[in-house]
């Protein structure tokens, strides 16, 4: 099966793409490179059909799609600082993007678009494990944080309304704080071990001390990227048209224990300083996932393995 896999050279793309090739589909990648990285598929750069392209250009995207079965449209500008930074790029890239992939899946008679979206779709939910039938909220329009999260209700309204009138089947993942090596910098996982190991360098003692942001008692659940793909792919080959689908696990953890087990997998003792939380971050986020897990998806790696996978990658960074 020929598989288009927008916004391919990012974290969660270009790890589909291995996953989707293991399984025998034929791949083709389309990707500005502006923050997605050829670098992450560079040993399976013949095996891939990479076309180099902006997501806002309608032309573009029609003709990438061409001959395709199915499409996973992943590409958005991610990462909290770009929501408060690039409003507007994220915005432009998020709904217009959207618009043109639906319309060129419907013009090139694709059969199935899966659209990732985000937990970040429920702002600060009121109810803990998340289910998706909860309310989809932007607290604050003013706040340029919601511009991610605007983009993505947008592309859930486009996907699920524009696309089946025409015959295209659409499938919606959100996503919950999926982390492991090369995931870039504008994550909480990456940056507190980026922190402790800039922390640790020339101390001859392993006491560390790092900012974070909040009090530490803010939670979140994490999912490794090998579960997150294996579970993207069973969504939206398997799951329900029309239907939306939690991605990720149940497993709450707060921040300040979050910390020591990074600490503990980098071999340090760490003291977390709380700083203020911006304006729009959740204080809780943890999704209901039994849709999923009806499907047949269980976590494999746990929280510690993921850790210490992850913390081994930054440390080869810094040799």
């Amino acid at each position: 099966m020929q598989m288009l896999i927008t916004g391919g050279m990012g974290f969660i793309g270009a790890a589909l793409a291995r996953h989707l090739l293991d399984a025998g589909h034929r791949v083709r990648i389309f990707d500005d490179a502006s923050r997605g990285d050829p670098r992450r598929l560079a040993d399976l750069a013949h095996r891939i059909d990479f076309v180099r392209g902006d997501i806002r250009n309608a032309e573009e995207v029609l003709n990438s799609s061409n001959g395709c079965n199915m499409i996973w449209h992943l590409a958005a500008v991610n990462g909290t600082q770009n929501f408060y930074e690039a409003p507007d790029r994220v915005i432009d890239v998020g709904i217009r993007g959207t618009v043109n992939v639906v319309q060129a899946a419907c013009s090139n008679q694709v059969q199935r678009l899966v659209f990732v979206s985000s937990s970040e779709v429920y702002g600060d939910a009121l109810q803990i494990p998340t289910p998706e039938t909860h309310s989809l909220t932007i607290p604050d329009p003013t706040n340029p944080r919601f511009s991610y999260a605007g983009s993505k209700i947008a592309g859930e309204l486009l996907c699920l309304h524009l696309g089946p009138a025409r015959g295209l089947e659409t499938v919606i993942v959100r996503p919950h704080n999926i982390y492991g090596p090369d995931m870039g910098m504008d994550h909480v996982i990456p940056q507190l071990i980026e922190k402790m190991i800039t922390a640790a360098e020339g101390k001859e003692d392993q006491e560390v001390e790092i900012s974070i942001e909040g009090t530490g008692s803010e939670t979140r659940a994490f999912c490794y990227i090998d579960d997150c793909v294996r579970g993207l792919s069973l969504a939206g080959m398997e799951g329900d048209s029309s239907a939306i689908y939690h991605l990720g696990t149940e497993n709450e953890i707060d921040i300040n224990h979050l910390s020591q087990l990074i600490a503990n997998a980098l071999d340090l003792r760490v003291t977390a300083q709380p700083s203020d939380r911006r304006p729009g971050s959740p204080m809780r986020r943890c999704p209901a996932t039994e849709k999923l897990r009806l499907l047949g998806f269980e976590a494999r790696i746990s929280l510690s393995e993921g850790l210490a996978k992850t913390v081994s990658w930054h440390k080869k960074q810094h040799r």
